[in-house]
This record gives structure tokens, C-alpha cells and sequence, in this order.
């Protein structure tokens, strides 16, 4: 077969190209690492408009409908940003408000009840295995053969160096944390305002560059992706919300019927834990359990079955309607999604593979017919 000017300079090129990746493929993973992290407060930005962008949105609606001025109605993009960042805002404040005085509250408790755990323990050791005659044989022991002071205390500076030394690293490691989130953070909440003030322009801006150098073809393929994507993951997070704050406030008025301690702490806690989907209600419920225990153990075994009527209740009546046949996914896939997404990525894994699932498992759906 006859190679032509054209075909041996393609395989010229590709021979070039894999030795440039092989030789170089060190530097350029280094490279690439540091371009993903330096574009991780935009990524974490684009997730806050999105999520922002729904109740800027809802705010919009019902900012036309009430003002009607023109010189009041140029104010409405950005008054409607200010109310949906104040109103994400207020939620945090007043869940920390209802959750930290309450857990510092438990951890109080916790450690003025540590005494009598401590010696139920020892008791309990004592009856087993005797452990105040092996403590005493340890005593006898190093009385009878006391080591040298001198040894006692190079080995004391020692570790008292390795100690600084390992905390002042430490320091040193939380303080750069702290300010590389402080940082992130920062730029993530401006980098959202700006895009949800210009959402427009910037929509259009992307429709012109995906004319101009995607095919038709292509591009309808993959503005139908896109939608069906923005659809999932819109019904996923309003669908959530709303389903946590049902939970929540059930939770919150069965334990305050019950006469249960903690009420609305445990709800709140339960409500925010239940937009983790499938396994968020259970990790509150546990929690809430500890937290309960600490007050009177038979309470806290009937939150449990509480609890176990409450998700039953949910997972039956409230969720189908609420975000249930919204998503479109049926429940085996559900978990799966929850499953493989949290150990690939972790909690993030688990907020995304649900609507992340849910659009690949339509978009299957219409290839298949």
C-alpha cells in the first residue's frame, strides 16, 4: 500500500505527539494538577449561581408581579441576588443558632457524666480482669528497678521537642487551610455573583461560540444533554429541600408530642442531613440517638422506633410525591448512584450521582426508544 505525503506526515505527527506525552507526561500531570486546583473556587462558584440562580429566579417572578415602576423594576436583578444570597444566608444562621448552643449543651453533659462512666469502666475491669493487681505489679516493678533520672528527662525534653516542633507544623498547616478556604470561598461567592448578573449575556455569548464552531448536529446533541442535565439537577435540588423541610418539621412536632429531649435540634439535624439522599436521614437519626442517650436511654431507644415510623411514612407518602417520580429513576438505581458515587468522590459523589444518574438514565431511555 502506497503512503501518501498527507498520511505519512499524520503518522509522523502522531509518532511525535506520543513521544512529547511520554517524555514530558510527568511535568505536564504536575501541570495539569495545578490549572484543576487553581480553578477549583470558578468550579465551586459556578455550583453556588446554579444553586442560587433558583431562588433568584423565584424572587424575579414575584418581583414583576409586585413592582411595576419602571425606575423600581431596573432594580430587580439585583435586588432579587441580594434576597437569595441573604435568604441562603439566614437558613445557615438559624440552623447554627438551633444546632451549636444544643450540641456544646450534649458535649457538656457528656463530660460531667465522664467520671461516673469511667468508674462503671474501671468496675467493670476490675471484676473481669483484675486490673488493679496488675497495676500494682507494674508499680512494684519500676520501684524496684527505677530507671535513671537523668534518662527520664532527655526522654521528656525529647518529646517535649517532637511535640513543639509537630504542633507548631500543625499550626502552620491549619492556618494555610484556613486561609486557602477563606480564599476559595471568597472568590466562589464573586465569581457566582458576577455570573448570575450577566447570566444572560453569558448564555448568549456561549450560544454564539457553540454556533460558530460546533456543527448543527453536534450542537443540537448537545444543547438537548445540557437541558436534560439542568432539568435533573433542578428537580433534584428543589425536590430535596422542600422534602427536607417536610422531614424536619414532622420530626420536630412528633418529638415535641413524645415529650423527647432535644426536639428541635434532632429535626433540624435530620431535615439538613436528609438532603444527602437515602443515607442522610439515617446518619442524622444516629446522631440525634447519641445525643438522646445521654439524657435517658430508654428515650433514646424510642426515637429509634420514632424515627423508623418517621422514614417509613417518608419514604412512602411524602418523598413519591415530592421528588419521587419527578427524578424519573427508579429506586435500585437510586442507591446504585448513591453507592458508586460516594466512594468515588465522597460526599460529593453522593449530592451528584442521584440527578447525575437520573439525566443519564433519560437520555438511555430515549436512544432505546
Amino acid at each position: 500500500m502506497k503512503l501518501d505525503w498527507r498520511s505519512s506526515g499524520k503518522i509522523l505527527g502522531l509518532v511525535a505527539g506520543a513521544y512529547l506525552i511520554l517524555s514530558y507526561a510527568r511535568p505536564v500531570l504536575k501541570m495539569a494538577g495545578r490549572c484543576a486546583a487553581a480553578l477549583v473556587p470558578l468550579v465551586l462558584g459556578a455550583a453556588v449561581a446554579y444553586v442560587v440562580n433558583i431562588l433568584m429566579s423565584f424572587f424575579e417572578k414575584y418581583y414583576e408581579v409586585i413592582c411595576r415602576r419602571a425606575a423600581i423594576r431596573r432594580l430587580k436583578r439585583p435586588l432579587c441576588l441580594f434576597l437569595a444570597f441573604l435568604t441562603v444566608f439566614l437558613v445557615l444562621v438559624a440552623l447554627c443558632q438551633m444546632l451549636v448552643p444544643q450540641l456544646l449543651g450534649c458535649v457538656d453533659l457528656i463530660l460531667q457524666r465522664f467520671p461516673d462512666t469511667f468508674d462503671i469502666v474501671y468496675d467493670w475491669l476490675e471484676k473481669r480482669y483484675q486490673i488493679s493487681a496488675y497495676l500494682s505489679e507494674q508499680v512494684l516493678a519500676w520501684t524496684a528497678d527505677p530507671p535513671s533520672w537523668d534518662h527520664i528527662l532527655e526522654d521528656a525534653f525529647s518529646a517535649a521537642l517532637v511535640g513543639i516542633s509537630e504542633a507548631m507544623s500543625s499550626l502552620g498547616t491549619v492556618f494555610t487551610s484556613a486561609f486557602s478556604v477563606l480564599f476559595n470561598t471568597v472568590i466562589a461567592l464573586v465569581f457566582a455573583a458576577y455570573v448570575l448578573m450577566r447570566k444572560e449575556k453569558l448564555g448568549r455569548d456561549l450560544t454564539c461560540a457553540a454556533v460558530r464552531f460546533i456543527p448543527d448536529k453536534a450542537r443540537n446533541r448537545l444543547s438537548h444533554i445540557v437541558r436534560t442535565l439542568d432539568l435533573a439537577f433542578h428537580r433534584f435540588i428543589v425536590g430535596q429541600c422542600v422534602e427536607a423541610v417536610i422531614l424536619g418539621f414532622l420530626c420536630i412536632v412528633g418529638m415535641w408530642i413524645c415529650r423527647l429531649p432535644y426536639a428541635g435540634m434532632v429535626g433540624c439535624l435530620i431535615g439538613f442531613t436528609a438532603l444527602i439522599p437515602v443515607a442522610g436521614a439515617y446518619i442524622g437519626a444516629a446522631a440525634g440517638t447519641f445525643m438522646i442517650f445521654t439524657v435517658s436511654p430508654l428515650k433514646a431507644a424510642f426515637f429509634l422506633v420514632f424515627v423508623f415510623v418517621l422514614q417509613q411514612i417518608e419514604g412512602n407518602l411524602i418523598y413519591p410525591r415530592v421528588v419521587g417520580n419527578s427524578m424519573g429513576l427508579p429506586g435500585i438505581w437510586v442507591l446504585a448512584a448513591v453507592v458508586v458515587g460516594g466512594a468515588a468522590f465522597g460526599i460529593p459523589g453522593i449530592l451528584l450521582g442521584v440527578p447525575l444518574a437520573a439525566a443519564a438514565y433519560q437520555l438511555l431511555r430515549e436512544e432505546l426508544g
